[in-house]
């Protein structure tokens, strides 16, 4: 059944996404405005219905895959899902009461992604089967010129990055990977048309991605072998399917989905759970008992983290350690040694023959832009900028590059993503009506409060223990520093993007 959206569209957040900037000014609006968003994700959607509020209309959405929904799009294997609760996974101005469980399926996130598209007119501006491959500023014409993937060229006042975090597939680098003769595919390129039933399937890696698909595979190959380098922290979590009764009762009266909601966003303000103590407990405690669901006590020392909860990722399933009481999974510990044409053999010696291999090895997420030539003032490359690692004032704007936005950008990682590229999107759009409205040529922020900024935010990072400690995350760059996470709260990253401050960026008026 579907649901008119308009009952909910009453709910606003606990605290308020649209502010008076106090940047615009009384001068007629003649200056168009001509803005290229990277990418049609949560990101650039809702960046797409923000310009169309603003009644800005020459913008196009650059998607190099041919859907809507960035990662939701891209990650289409088997128990794929959400580990933040659904009741904060919908956009403020499209709250969506009636999801299928608490914790959301990748089906119907892709489904509400396109719902909004259609819904607040973005989908005709969006350009599938075009990623950009480089981006390069001209300050004569105060203009980006963009280079896509097929060669062809198109310039833009205004660039806004929605490629967010998860969008480079990382590979692991072991001898004879490319060898292997049989199909090989990683987890966020699922292959459909190869049948897993009844064969010796490798899995490389066991992470997120894993944890939700393995004990899907597992009812239909033969035997996986699970190749895991560091155990890691599986929390378990109330996902009991809603009723059609409560789902009905839901869309008709959403208040306490929305209350939830509310709930929900005010718990994640009050703390990270690896720094509250309170918060910490509960959780090792619950990962501790659901351990105790594997009957091997050698497979459980396996799976049991050596590392502090929090240091990396934690995950999330009910479904996870229990997988491993079966008898056609094998968890594997040993270092792999190499891979020829038909199996994977260990340090040990141990050769394993199989029929296929699942590479879980997730995103290389700290490069953000770094998958794009972007090439800035004075000929600067984005690359060379982040030669220490991604940095951004608010984690939107980087300092010689002009009328360049990012969302999801470098330090922007907790609680709800949906939540933060809001608030986000907002900032961006200050800087997009300052433009317009006082006939700028380009802003960019001044390289002092960027630095004050990130030496802030790594000063906060530093104050953090589980991040600091010893493990192989995906929050640090190669240089050792932290450059996905955020370290205070939503509310306050929300506080913080509500005002641009001149003082803080230089600009050029046409």
């Amino acid at each position: 059944m579907s649901i008119d959206y308009s009952t909910v569209l009453s709910y606003r957040p606990a605290h308020p996404l649209r502010v008076d900037r106090g940047v615009s000014v009384s001068t007629p609006r003649d200056r168009r405005v001509h803005v290229a968003v990277i990418g049609a994700g949560p990101g650039g959607l809702c960046m797409g219905k923000r310009l169309l509020d603003e009644g800005i209309d020459d913008f196009v959405l650059l998607e190099k895959s041919a859907g809507v929904g960035g990662t939701w799009n891209l990650n289409r294997y088997p128990g794929c899902e959400c580990d933040v609760q659904s009741a904060l996974y919908s956009f403020s101005f499209e709250v969506k009461p009636d999801w299928s469980k608490p914790y959301g399926t990748q089906p119907e996130i892709l489904a509400y992604m396109q719902h909004v598209a259609e819904q607040y007119g973005v989908l005709p501006h969006v350009r599938f089967g075009n990623g950009v491959h480089r981006a390069v500023w001209d300050e004569a014409s105060a203009t980006w010129t963009l280079t896509l993937d097929d060669g062809a060229t198109l310039t833009a006042d205004i660039v806004v990055s929605a490629i967010g975090m998860f969008n480079d597939l990382s590979w692991p680098d072991i001898d004879g990977l490319r060898d292997f003769a049989g199909p090989m595919f990683h987890s966020a390129q699922w292959d459909w048309d190869h049948d897993l039933t009844g064969e010796r399937v490798a899995v490389i890696g066991s992470a997120a991605s894993a944890v939700q698909f393995i004990p899907e595979i597992r009812k239909q190959a033969g035997m996986v072998h699970l190749f895991q380098r560091t155990a890691n922290w599986v929390t378990p979590k109330v996902d009991t399917p809603y009723s059609e009764e409560q789902l009905e009762a839901f869309r008709k009266d959403p208040t306490p989905i929305l209350q939830f909601r509310r709930e929900v966003e005010d718990s994640m303000n009050k703390g990270m759970t690896f720094t509250n103590a309170e918060k910490l407990a509960l959780a090792v405690t619950a990962v501790n008992k659901s351990l105790d669901q594997v009957v091997d006590p050698a497979v459980r020392d396996k799976l049991r983290p050596q590392h502090p909860y929090g240091c990396k990722r934690p995950l999330m399933s009910n479904a996870y350690y229990p997988a491993f009481n079966e008898p056609n999974l094998e968890l594997v510990t040993e270092h792999i040694a190499r891979i020829t044409p038909t199996s994977v053999i260990t340090d040990d010696g141990h050769e394993r023959e199989v029929d296929a291999i699942i590479v879980s090895t997730g995103f290389a997420a700290t490069k953000y832009l770094s998958a794009i030539d972007v090439v800035g003032r004075s000929g600067q490359h984005i690359d060379d900028a982040w030669n220490d690692g991604a940095t951004a004032y608010l984690g939107i704007t980087t300092a010689g590059f002009p009328n360049l936005f990012m969302l999801y950008g470098p330090n922007t990682n907790n609680g709800s993503i949906l939540t933060m590229i809001e608030y986000q999107v907002e900032h961006v759009v200050g800087h997009v009506r300052r433009i317009r409205d006082e006939h700028l040529a380009w802003v960019d922020v001044r390289p002092e409060p960027m630095a004050r900024y990130n030496d802030e935010v790594q000063q906060a990072i530093a104050n953090v223990p589980v991040w600091n400690a010893d493990c192989n995350g995906y929050y640090r760059s190669p240089s050792g520093r932290i450059v996905t996470q955020w370290p205070f709260s939503m509310l306050e990253f929300g506080e913080r993007t509500a005002a641009i401050d001149p003082a803080d960026f230089e600009v050029a008026v046409r």
